[in-house]
């Protein structure tokens, strides 16, 4: 099962931001072969709906970003979706890669890798929570994936909906009373930005039984912020060290590993 909380589990899960994106084109079952390869026990990754519902990963509304081609998510069927290379604009060792569908991601992932599935679908959601459901009866993934959301009332209605899942709340400030926000949501985690991270909320959030995944910026930005006299390692090993943290996203998951590492706290179960 993929526990949520470290002290469930025995240690600090750690996660591939669209996969290992910054060595594999994200949302790409590259990418998950890349987590697992530098070390991920998890990986985030974003889905969208075909044009005929189904379930594909996918970040943004549109395929121009990361496919050869053009337009928007919905209007394509499956089949053509699928026809589109989403790997050669990362690097010509990944050409000919394709999008995968979510159950292609859970098949590949099972007893590997966690998934958490970030819900991007922005125009038919109830389309999308009608067909997850039907995924999710058949291929049994509840205790293998958990459903993030910046919108916490498609979180909620999730719950509502489909009662055996566990969901994620992604927040990019920092509530007054962030207990009583995320038990209003009916979430088992939530996501925090690194500068939003204060330790007196995580032990009231963890109080609450509600699971921490700390999103951090890439190496180099954290390395830009070392070299102008703001060395955020300290912090974060003191918050590892103190059980503070679930998981540690990021887009390069042997960096999380080793920093996870490098604090004296384990990243793999036993």
């Amino acid at each position: 099962m993929f526990e949520l909380l470290s002290k469930n589990n025995g240690f600090v899960h750690v996660c591939g931001h669209r996969g290992h994106s910054i060595g594999a084109p994200e949302n790409t079952i590259a990418a998950l072969e890349a987590t697992l390869a530098h070390g991920g026990s998890s990986a985030e990754i974003d889905v969208m709906l075909t044009q005929d519902d189904q379930i594909v990963l996918m970040h943004d509304f549109t395929v121009n970003r990361s496919t050869n081609g053009h337009g928007l998510v919905e209007s394509y069927t499956l089949e053509q979706l699928q026809a589109l290379d989403a790997g050669a604009w990362f690097a010509p060792e990944f050409a000919d890669t394709r999008v995968p569908t979510l159950e292609q991601a859970l098949t590949y992932s099972r007893e590997k890798l966690g998934l958490v599935v970030e819900i991007k679908e922005p125009w038919r959601v109830g389309r999308l929570i009608e067909r997850l459901g039907e995924l999710l009866e058949r291929s049994q993934a509840y205790d293998q994936t958990i459903f993030i959301s910046f919108d916490h009332t498609v979180l909620h209605h999730l719950k509502l909906e489909l009662p055996n899942i566990r969901t994620e709340a992604i927040t990019h400030e920092r509530f007054v009373n962030p207990v009583t926000v995320l038990s209003n949501a009916r979430v088992d985690s939530v996501s925090i930005e690194l500068e939003m991270f204060h330790p007196e909320d995580a032990r009231a959030i963890h109080e609450a039984g509600i699971a921490i995944r700390l999103h951090l910026p890439r190496p180099k930005t954290l390395e830009h912020f070392k070299q102008l006299g703001k060395d955020v390692e300290p912090l974060l090993g003191e918050w590892l060290e103190a059980g503070l943290i679930d998981t540690l996203s990021g887009d390069d998951v042997g960096y999380l590993g080793a920093l996870v590492g490098r604090h004296k706290v384990s990243a793999h179960k036993a």
